[in-house]
């Protein structure tokens, strides 16, 4: 599978994880490089646009980013 068109952009690796390294590879592997469409930041993207990604949202926090998008959306 291709890696997340959105990984070199992405503020929360690029800003938020800086300081936990072993955590962000992780996400990374299993998120941006494994399944993007699993990814709660990239749904919020696809559904509702970039600006309504909240910085502190983990790619795993689908839940909280199907309320963002019932919200919103």
């Amino acid at each position: 599978m291709a890696d997340c068109e959105l990984l070199a952009t992405c503020i929360f690796f690029n800003d938020k994880m800086a300081n936990y390294p072993s955590t962000a590879d992780f996400l990374k592997r299993k998120h941006c490089q494994g399944e993007p469409e699993s990814c709660a930041r990239l749904m919020i993207v696809k559904a509702i646009g970039r600006p309504h990604v909240p910085s502190d949202l983990f790619p795993n926090d689908t839940e909280r980013a199907k309320k963002i998008i019932a919200e919103k959306g």
